[in-house]
Parts: C-alpha cells; sequence; structure tokens
C-alpha cells in the first residue's frame, strides 16, 4: 500500500485519508476492498501498530480531504473507484399491514400475559387460553358447583334433622269439653232445690224443651243424657250390661286430639285409669224422658270399663264391639284433628273422676302408652256423673201440654 495508512471502517461511508505525500494512488482502491470483503457489516479493522492518526494529512487548499480518482474498469471485474452502494431501506408497510400489527402486538400482549413465549403457535395459545377460561370459570362458580355436588348429601342430613325435630315433638295434646248440644232424651241434676218462681217460669215462659234445657243450664245444672240402646250390639256385650248395677245415665263429652307433627301419628288404644268415685250431691232432678230407644254416635264406656270397652255406640254395622279393634284415630302429617263424642256412664249416684292412657304409633318406630294430660301438663282428669238416689226433688216434663209434674206427688204445674 507504499506506506499509506488503513484507517477504521464504520457503518457508514469508509473515510479516505490521503497519503502522507498528498496524492492519491490508482490501482486498487483499498476502501473498496474492504466494504466487499466485510459487506458494510460495520466491522472494523484497524490500521497497524506503526501508523499514527495523528500524522498532519494534508488536503485541498480548503483543507478538506482530496476525493480519490475513479478507479479503471477492468481489475477482475469489478468497477473501478465507485464507493459501495447504501444499505436499502425497507418499503414502508400499507395501511392494512399498520391494523395487522396492531392486532399481532395485542396477540403478543395477550400471549406474554398467559406466560406464553413469543413467537408460540396459534394452537398453542389456543389451548393455552381454554385453559384459563376453564380455571376462571372454576372459580367464579365453584361455589356453586360445590353446592350441586353437595346438595343430595345436604338434603339428606336436613331430612335427618328435620325428622329428629319433628319426632321430640309432643306427639299429640288433648282436650275435653262437656257436650253443648241438647240430647233428644236428657236428666238434669241440680245440687239445689227449685224455687217455686223458677217453676213456674220452667212453664209458663221456657215453655219447650230447648227453653227449658238452656234455662236449667243457666240455674247450674249439669245434664245427663239417657244410655244409647245398643239393639245391634254382640250377645256377649248384651249379657254384660244385663248383668251390671251400673246407672242409665251417660255423662256426655267431647274429646279432641290435635298434633303439630310433620307425619302422621295413629292412636290405637285406650285404658281407662284411676278412678276416684263418690257420693253424687245432687238434690233435684229435672227430666224430660225419651219417647223410645235412642242411638248416639260416638263411643260408650262405663266406669269402670265393661270388657272391651269402649265400644262403638254408632246405630252401623259394629255396634257393640271393640272400638279400636276395627278403628284408629289419626293426626297430624296434615290430617284434621280427631274428633270423639264419648258418653261415659258413672254407677247409680255416683260421681267419679277418672284418667286416660292411649297408645300410639308414628313412622319413627314409636310405639307406645301415653298418659293424657291437661294444658298445665298435669294428668287429665274427667269427671262423670250419674243422677244421685236420694234426691230431695224429682220432676218430669210432659209434653201434650207440656207441663211440669213431681214424680213423688203426680202434682203438675201448669
Amino acid at each position: 500500500m507504499h506506506g499509506g495508512s488503513v484507517p477504521a471502517v464504520t457503518g457508514g461511508s469508509p473515510e479516505v485519508t490521503p497519503a502522507r505525500r498528498g496524492t492519491v494512488r490508482h490501482g486498487r482502491n483499498p476502501w473498496t476492498e474492504a466494504w466487499r470483503t466485510y459487506g458494510g457489516t460495520g466491522m472494523t479493522t484497524t490500521e497497524p501498530p506503526d501508523e499514527r492518526r495523528d500524522d498532519p494529512q494534508p488536503g485541498g487548499a480548503d483543507g478538506t480531504l482530496a476525493e480519490p480518482a475513479p478507479q479503471q474498469a477492468g481489475q477482475n471485474g469489478d468497477s473501478a473507484g465507485d464507493p459501495p452502494a447504501a444499505a436499502a431501506r425497507p418499503p414502508r408497510q400499507s395501511e392494512p399491514d399498520e391494523g395487522n400489527g396492531a392486532r399481532e402486538s395485542f396477540a403478543s400482549i395477550v400471549a406474554e400475559t398467559l406466560g406464553l413465549a413469543p413467537g408460540s403457535s396459534r394452537r398453542r395459545r389456543a389451548v393455552t387460553l381454554l385453559v384459563m377460561l376453564s380455571v376462571a370459570l372454576v372459580a367464579v362458580f365453584r361455589d356453586t358447583l360445590t353446592d350441586y355436588l353437595m346438595i343430595k348429601s345436604s338434603v339428606t342430613r336436613e331430612n335427618d334433622s328435620n325428622a329428629e325435630y319433628d319426632a321430640n315433638k309432643v306427639p299429640f295434646t288433648v282436650s275435653v269439653r262437656p257436650e253443648e248440644d241438647e240430647p233428644e232424651a236428657w236428666t238434669m241434676v241440680l245440687d239445689r232445690a227449685l224455687t217455686p218462681e223458677e217453676k213456674q217460669k220452667l212453664v209458663a215462659v221456657e215453655n219447650d224443651r230447648s227453653g227449658a234445657f238452656s234455662y236449667l243450664k243457666k240455674l247450674g245444672g249439669r245434664p245427663l243424657a239417657d244410655e244409647a240402646t245398643l239393639e245391634n250390639a254382640p250377645k256377649r256385650y248384651k249379657d254384660q250390661l244385663a248383668s251390671s248395677t251400673l246407672g242409665g245415665d251417660a255423662d256426655v263429652f267431647q274429646m279432641n286430639v290435635l298434633s303439630t307433627r310433620s307425619t302422621s301419628v295413629v292412636i290405637n288404644g285406650w285404658q281407662v285409669t284411676d278412678v276416684t268415685c263418690r257420693k253424687s250431691t245432687g238434690h233435684t232432678i229435672v227430666r224430660l224422658p225419651t219417647q223410645g230407644g235412642a242411638s248416639y254416635e260416638g263411643l260408650q264406656l262405663h266406669i269402670p270399663p265393661l270388657v272391651g270397652e269402649p265400644v262403638l255406640s254408632d246405630d252401623t254395622e259394629g255396634q257393640g264391639e271393640s272400638y279400636f279393634s276395627t278403628h284408629y284415630i289419626e293426626v297430624g302429617g296434615g290430617q284434621p284433628s280427631g274428633g270423639l263424642k264419648v258418653q261415659a256412664i258413672a254407677p247409680l249416684g255416683k260421681s267419679c273422676r277418672w284418667g286416660i292412657k292411649v297408645r300410639y304409633t308414628d313412622p319413627y318406630q314409636t310405639a307406645r302408652w301415653v298418659q293424657l294430660k291437661d294444658g298445665n301438663g298435669k294428668p287429665l282428669r274427667i269427671r262423670t256423673d250419674s243422677a244421685p238416689t236420694d234426691a230431695r226433688q224429682e220432676w218430669v216434663f210432659i209434653v201434650q201440654p207440656w207441663r211440669l209434674c213431681e214424680t213423688q206427688t203426680s202434682k203438675c204445674i201448669t
């Protein structure tokens, strides 16, 4: 290179440094050779260590560097002295390409958010997106899915809890009240004698059976019904009645059975308990006699009871048969309250008190006898009276015409 120095080549146009003596030598251009050798990649050549870049380099008159003279063509097929062409710039993308680029950028952001490496395949991105969506749905609907999967066990536990709560309830409650309706034939028992004014009023003012019945109740009378005539009862029961010395008046009461349980409770047995009797305190009897035998709907029993009682007193098939051998009382589980009309017959001249024990069963495998209790939680006590055998006064109504007659003297008030 005839003592000329080789400057560093950068990525731009090569810097041409004139020779020491201010002349440009023709022939092979070292800068062009360097450009061709390294392909314009910006690689740098270093000048030999014995050459110094700070030597004075004369140029033109104005101090500028002299341009190297163009080389003649023909050597190795290269054009002489032509400077290397500038690197081609890529063409500017059109508007649609810019939109695709924006979408690609958004997709890249989503991919990076999902933890995908840049350049991942579309299939990989789709699979990852589906997995992430599935995880998100499970997170959002976790409680719903859990409830759905656990609903069967939850319902079972709830049913068991409800069943236990229902089983711990009192199976049923019982209320007893005297019969208020007027029977077909009746006897009114008072603890005192009637005054002349009261007797006259029974004939002149309350001059019919219903009026007299209501007026005597206001005076403190206790009504009794005639014992039912069980014409169709079995012979064994009629034989018991014939051999007994029990009275012929029935103290009638209504017994209602209620239950708040959600399942049914069945009462299928009855026992009379704790019977205590004393002499009747009645002093006056007023009767409205029956015009013939009569049957009454409900149950009938004696105090103390005969074998098989209570019996059915309805004028139907099974009259006189043990009631709980063919019938039962069902309450609870949406059933209406069970109501019974009971005719209890005490011994002549006695006033008795007694209790009731019933047997019940339920769906919880419970079968037991229980003593009925009143509203205060005490054992239920039912009072049953009969007409006194030593009454001071005894009166009877004659219907046609209406009059009140004393049975002992046959004197009548009209």
